[in-house]
């Protein structure tokens, strides 16, 4: 596969320096069902490997780098990552949410003002804009100059829409998020805390969601490529530049 994940102590601590030093930055959180997306997908594996930080997401990552002996990688599951860079920022810096249906982001969006009220929330824009006011949107992005922007339109499309929209906001850290605002609206729950640690929120989100069955089948074939890719390395850890 050849896949890059980088290794930090601390990301969010990069992330707030990479903000900081206004260092244009994009976050990739991956996971076996990505990494078996860019197996058939150029684009998607160039983006990924163009990546300034590339995070272990899911379990099979994790598992990955156990199984070949490098247990100093452990995931950190991209709506944590994401939360915990929300928390840590203060109100100078701006923060955007993009993506999801017009309920789901704004009650998304009013909980993180409950959560953490000094959070800078300048804009909240669901997913399913168009037309006018898509344009609208765009102008508004370019004038505001968001520090962060999370973009929640699931894998890969959201990744396409970071590659084609970056330019945009040249300076800020653009972090695809998925599904993160049906959690943090409480349209959806995580699996439980013991399920997490023994790997198998799949599984609730499986028991939450059957339809995602054929999606659900990309583990398998990612613990066996991870066998077939063994002498090549799999994935790939990588350093990070400051």
């Amino acid at each position: 596969m050849g896949l890059p994940v980088h290794q930090s102590p601390d990301y969010v601590k990069w992330l707030g320096h990479r903000i900081a030093k206004h260092k244009g930055t994009h976050v990739v959180t991956i996971n076996a069902e990505m990494c078996m997306q860019a197996q058939q997908d150029e684009r998607l594996r160039q983006f990924i490997e163009a990546a300034d930080l590339v995070a272990p997401d899911g379990s099979g990552v994790e598992l990955f780098f156990r199984l070949f002996k490098r247990r100093s990688i452990r995931r950190y599951p991209g709506i944590e990552l994401a939360a915990d860079l929300l928390e840590s920022l203060g109100p100078e810096t701006k923060v955007a949410f993009y993506g999801g249906k017009p309920e789901v982001v704004e009650a998304a969006a009013q909980r993180w003002k409950v959560r953490s009220p000094q959070l800078n929330l300048a804009i909240v824009q669901h997913g399913y804009v168009q037309g006018a006011e898509f344009d609208h949107f765009l102008n508004q992005l370019e004038q505001v100059q968001p520090d962060v922007i999370f973009v929640g339109l699931g894998v890969p499309r959201q990744e396409f829409w970071i590659a084609q929209h970056r330019h945009l906001c040249p300076h800020a850290v653009w972090i695809g998020v998925g599904g993160s605002y049906d959690i943090w609206s409480g349209k959806k729950a995580r699996a439980p805390k013991f399920m997490r640690n023994a790997h198998l929120e799949w599984l609730y989100r499986l028991y939450q969601e059957p339809w995602r069955w054929r999606r659900m089948l990309a583990l398998p074939h990612f613990v066996w490529a991870s066998f077939w890719y063994k002498e090549k390395g799999g994935i790939s850890r990588g350093g990070m530049e400051t």
